[in-house]
């Protein structure tokens, strides 16, 4: 079948503005995404901007919006985005970050939120002289979702909130401090009260579910979030 997609192009050193152009690529149905635009840039236009590096959904180089939605480019075939010959398939870079370059966006304030989460493990004793920090399966399956997170940034594209308060921290960077807040063997939450509960923490979150919606992990995000703030509200009524 032939897709044409239908492409944001924007190189900031000779743009004047964003505008589009649209290339017509044959594939098959299980083809991905990602591999209808190596075939544009290999052998259409060998400019044509984009991120991609282990291409099987795990670093979150390839993260942009597909048809509107945010999405891994090595995870979305083209059968989910396209069904008959000639369908058009949208291509834009993720929202709320400087567009660097056609596809490509500019991660430095996205990791600079995220770095504010302290997303390091803050041992509240020493290690065993032999040996290694246990934690039990109990105790391990408390973090268990919040360690698959791959910084791809496409629940910070997809949060609604960011539209309004762009110093918001975002799902991302509150999933990282999640993922230490559970952890048994971290300082946990008193840690990292000075970052989560702020304004611009975890209380501008509104349960929108946008992150969690298109998350490629399957990151109940919205949950994390909400675990973190009933344990801000715990931790304080235990302070009374």
């Amino acid at each position: 079948m032939n897709v044409i997609l239908d492409i944001a192009r924007f190189e900031p050193t000779s743009d004047a503005k964003p505008h589009r152009e649209s290339y017509e690529v044959r594939v098959e149905p299980t083809d991905r995404v990602l591999d209808a635009l190596m075939h544009i840039w290999r052998h259409h236009d060998g400019t044509l901007a984009f991120r991609k590096s282990c291409a099987h959904g795990v670093c979150g180089s390839d993260a942009m919006r597909i048809n509107g939605k945010e999405a891994l480019a090595c995870k979305t075939l083209i059968r989910d985005v396209a069904e008959r010959d000639g369908d058009v398939i949208v291509l834009d870079p993720l929202r709320h970050l400087p567009v660097q370059r056609d596809l490509m966006v500019d991660q430095t304030s996205f990791l600079e939120k995220f770095r504010q989460s302290q997303p390091f493990l803050k041992p509240k004793e020493k290690p065993p002289k032999q040996g290694e920090y246990h934690q039990s399966a109990e105790e391990r399956a408390l973090i268990d979702d919040a360690t698959k997170c791959i910084n791809c940034g496409a629940c910070y594209s997809a949060c609604p909130v960011l539209d309004e308060k762009p110093d918001f921290l975002g799902p991302a960077a509150l999933v990282a401090a999640a993922r230490f807040i559970f952890d048994s063997r971290d300082e946990g939450l008193e840690a990292r009260l000075s970052v989560v509960d702020q304004p611009m923490g975890v209380w501008s979150c509104d349960n929108h579910f946008e992150c969690t919606k298109v998350c490629p992990r399957g990151i109940k995000i919205t949950k994390l979030i909400n675990l973190t703030k009933r344990a801000i509200t715990k931790h304080k009524d235990q302070m009374v």
